[in-house]
């Protein structure tokens, strides 16, 4: 089906399935432990071995020599693979660094070897037996230091520019100019990278983590050197991604590398710092923000500079997307330059590009309204477009920021905020109030799925879309429900399969909105397919209640699939809204903190986000989505910093000891308020996504938050006690 006239009237408009808070179908399976991940997969009959990943102790040089000697003779070890032993591993097409090096090393814990055992322990201790000699090489770890010889990326967002920027600052009336830093942070799922590998013949069945299952079965059989149509991926459930699992990865590679050799099926799951440091992360940024504003508020001239580094071929951490679209202005610019460094591979982490980029610009924002004397919601107010600023005739498909930002004023009671820093005491704690605008760009993917009547009037949807805890499951079956008129429990949900038609996976914030639409094509089809099997006028026809109806006929919808049911398979394909209109998501949060006068110790009171972002499928899972990324924006603003070892090249707090996420103590109060609106551009489903504009914005809100309540301004993230205790009011 091609989508390229504006969505009016639609089966999914009745809105008895769609856009009601049903709890997850997947949920019982999850809270029983039914749901296998990746790892967890098991059949009783089968003698499964171990696979224990070596990775390089230097972060770049060569290996000198490797001595496996001692390792194979160790209990339990089936065999070894090193680079030695193994043909050259291909780079898939969406890959930075090898994923299992050869004699140079690209980064550190670059995977070098697998020991494979008869169990996990006996593969892990004979690991440690592998003797490697390697020959390190100087190496560039530090951003700041690199910066000098950043260049324009090859990739990613190119620089940008309307009017005269430099002119328009040089005579604005008000102007900042100020310096941000984000740090590199790590994904930190709870699902470690696993994977189970198992040949049969020449063909490969592998039970992964995976949000994207086609370009990783494509990239898959690169690797391995075998055709595609040889590579089954299977990855129904998974525990998280963040962006992580978007690209193949080793633990895949090396499972179907260890299993071929040992002759077995072979478990492969990466330890916790393995994910620190083999697999992604997001980029640490150092981003110059230039605004000038006349003495009205009307921004004049915007401009946003981000460095980024990352690993040869790699791209750069897109900060400055948001600053094109976000606010007015008819002077701006826009540039990004990446540096080369020998760190692990940078790549998208929720939001990549927004959530950092909106870390530094939410944070001038607020500065820029200080020196105006403007309330910070106003400020932004003021600045709103309803074209993009760059093409003034491209106007957004819909765009509601400035609710979002009256809502939650109003909801949280941001009239009582004292604009005067550090001016409210709550005993020992310093109380301020902080505000962000949250902005997300809507993409939509071409998305299939297969759709099949039984007699028994069951309807069965395949896709190989994912679930990465998002609610995939429940938001797909409830499409089916309201295309075809059957309740929730006739509707049964296969996803995570190769073998399943192409989806767009999970990842960009489009998978909600595109898979579903791909399962609407589906179900268009097969209501056709159904009416013409049943005499009905296709265009004249009702689904409701497990009935077709037309006029005065009614049929049983289980009639139709006589005894062999009945099949339909389409794909949501796109016209040209993406070239005609912009298409993005908007929010604004707002958050409460206290700050200890003694310690500086910063704590969460209270956090609200308002979303206008299409029709909401299901506000139940989409608001589990969205507090779940605010959580996320805590840890992000207060404690997540992946520490640099700029001597030896790695990630030194690679474990949830020394890499601090926010947990429930952190956590007091949250709030979601989700706009009614629906987009006719965005996709039959009129939806966008959400679970990335729930992040948007939060770490700046904070930040702000806390200048409101100490008068301290911090530009470097994390906001940490010790950037704080120094600047406090005197104790009193």
């Amino acid at each position: 089906m091609r989508f390229d006239t504006p969505a009016t009237i639609n089966p999914i408009d009745q809105l008895k399935v769609v856009g009601k808070p049903i709890e997850r179908i997947d949920g019982q399976l999850k809270t029983t432990g039914r749901a296998h991940y990746a790892y967890e997969w098991h059949d009783p009959n089968v003698a499964y071995a171990y696979g224990y990943v070596i990775g390089s102790a230097i972060a770049k040089g060569r290996i000198a020599s490797m001595d496996i000697t001692e390792a194979k003779r160790a209990p339990g070890v089936f065999t070894i693979l090193t680079a030695d032993s193994m043909e050259p591993v291909k780079k898939g097409s969406a890959n930075t660094a090898s994923l299992f090096g050869g004699k140079e090393i690209q980064h550190y814990h670059q995977a070098i070897g697998l020991v494979v055992a008869e169990t996990f322990e006996q593969a892990r201790a004979a690991s440690y037996l592998v003797k490697v000699q390697y020959e390190a090489e100087k190496g560039a770890f530090d951003l700041a230091a690199a910066m000098q010889d950043a260049v324009k990326p090859g990739r990613g967002a190119p620089d940008s520019a309307a009017g005269d920027f430099d002119h328009a600052f040089a005579i604005a009336a008000i102007t900042l100019d100020e310096t941000y830093t984000t740090p590199d942070q790590s994904h930190s799922m709870m699902e470690p990278h696993a994977s189970i590998a198992a040949w049969n013949g020449d063909e490969v069945t592998v039970w992964t983590s995976s949000q994207m299952i086609n370009p990783w079965r494509r990239d898959l059989a690169i690797a391995l050197g075998v055709d595609k149509e040889k590579v089954h991926l299977m990855s129904p459930f998974i525990g998280g991604g963040f962006g992580s699992k978007l690209f193949l990865r080793a633990d895949a590679v090396l499972a179907a590398l260890g299993a071929k050799a040992a002759g077995r099926p072979v478990k492969v799951a990466l330890t916790r710092p393995f994910l620190m440091n083999n697999t992604t992360h997001r980029p640490a940024t150092i981003q110059r923000i230039r605004i000038g504003a006349d003495r009205d508020g009307k921004i004049t001239a915007i401009g946003h500079e981000s460095w980024s580094g990352n690993l040869k071929g790699g791209g750069p951490e897109n900060a400055v997307q948001q600053t094109r679209l976000l606010y007015a202005g008819a002077g701006r610019m826009t540039r990004t330059r990446l540096a080369a460094l020998d760190l692990p591979e940078g790549n998208a982490m929720r939001a990549p590009g927004e959530a950092p980029g909106l870390m530094a610009l939410e944070i001038a924002m607020d500065e820029m309204a200080d020196r105006l004397g403007l309330d910070p919601v106003e400020f932004r107010i003021i600045n709103d477009t309803q074209v993009d600023p760059e093409n003034p005739d491209r106007p957004f498909s819909h765009r509601n920021l400035v609710g979002c930002l009256r809502t939650g004023a109003e909801h949280f009671g941001w009239e009582t905020r004292n604009s005067r820093p550090g001016s409210h005491r709550d005993g020992q704690w310093l109380v301020g109030m902080g505000v962000a605008s949250a902005f997300r760009n809507n993409m939509v993917v071409a998305s299939g799925a297969r759709v099949m009547l039984d007699r028994d009037g069951v309807i069965t949807v395949e896709t190989d879309m994912t679930d990465i805890g998002t609610g995939s499951y429940t938001i797909i079956a409830q499409t089916a429900a309201e295309m075809l008129g059957v309740p929730m429990d006739k509707v049964a949900v296969q996803l995570g399969d190769s073998r399943f038609p192409v989806s767009a996976g999970s990842g960009g914030q489009r998978g909600a909105n595109s898979s579903t639409a791909g399962v609407y094509a589906a179900c268009a089809k097969l209501r056709e397919a159904i009416a013409q099997k049943l005499g009905f006028n296709s265009a004249d026809v009702t689904f409701a209640d497990g009935e077709v109806r037309s006029g005065n006929r009614r049929m049983p919808l289980s009639q139709a699939a006589g005894q062999d049911g009945i099949i339909a398979e389409d794909t949501i394909e796109y016209g040209d809204f993406q070239n005609t209109h912009q298409q993005s998501t908007f929010g604004a949060h707002f958050v409460e903190v206290g700050v200890d006068v003694a310690t500086g110790e910063t704590r969460i009171r209270r956090m609200l986000a308002v979303c206008a972002a299409g029709r909401i499928l299901n506000p139940l899972t989409a608001r589990s989505q969205v507090i779940g990324a605010m959580t996320m924006g805590v840890g992000g603003a207060l404690s997540e910093e992946l520490a640099v070892d700029r001597t030896r090249g790695f990630f030194a707090n690679h474990d949830l000891a020394g890499y601090e996420v926010a947990v429930h103590a952190d956590i007091p109060h949250q709030e979601v308020i989700f706009l009614d609106e629906a987009d006719p551009m965005s996709s039959p489903m009129k939806a966008k996504g959400v679970g990335e504009l729930g992040l948007c914005g939060v770490a700046a809100a904070i930040a702000n938050a806390v200048h409101n309540a100490t008068g301290v301004r911090v530009r470097n993230y994390p906001l940490t006690l010790d950037k704080l205790i120094h600047q406090l009011p005197e104790l009193s």
